[in-house]
């Protein structure tokens, strides 16, 4: 199907180059609709999941970390102590 520019109201046919470039950028647009697409649960998790910071406090008071990693983390908690 010819494609046209539209120059002061006068349909101008495109070039075989214009629509083999038009081609590419239509079809390189639809791959990132489609890898957008493709993403969309990690977008709808992110609003559901609890916030990073609490997940990683949930994780130290379960002692999950490493001895050196929550030595670490509890002379943070210990210099800064909740009011």
């Amino acid at each position: 199907m010819t494609r046209y520019h539209n120059v002061d109201g006068n349909k101008i046919p495109f070039t075989a180059e214009e629509e083999s470039l038009r081609d590419l950028e239509e079809q390189q647009a639809a791959e990132a609709v489609a890898l957008y697409n493709a993403k969309q649960y990690a977008r709808d998790r992110q609003n559901e999941y609890p916030a990073i910071g609490d997940q990683l406090d949930a994780l130290f008071h379960a002692g999950v970390f490493p001895d050196d990693m929550a030595a670490q983390i509890q002379a943070v908690k210990d210099k800064y102590p909740k009011s």
